[in-house]
């Protein structure tokens, strides 16, 4: 399975994180897996809830978390955010 890493910022931490993620899973599936993620790695002190969703982090643009993350053009050193 091919990963990339992406950069995911979490405003409410104000801290951001490094996190690999399946180039050809859809994006409902891995925002899933970076909420889980991003709650270990910040020690529980980020709670998720269904209206958690993830954005570029450049323009702010929310992704379609129908598409997988290939058609989404993530690639490795992209910056999205977990609002």
């Amino acid at each position: 399975m091919e990963k990339v890493l992406v950069e995911i910022f979490v405003p409410v931490l104000d801290r951001s994180f490094d996190v690999f993620i399946p180039l050809q899973s859809p994006m409902y599936e891995v925002l899933e897996l970076i909420k889980k993620a991003i709650s270990e790695m910040s020690d529980g002190r980020f709670i998720a809830n269904q209206n958690t969703t993830i954005c570029h982090r450049e323009d702010g643009s929310i992704l379609n978390i129908n598409l997988s993350v290939y058609e989404l053009e993530i690639r490795n050193g992209s910056k999205l955010m977990l609002i």
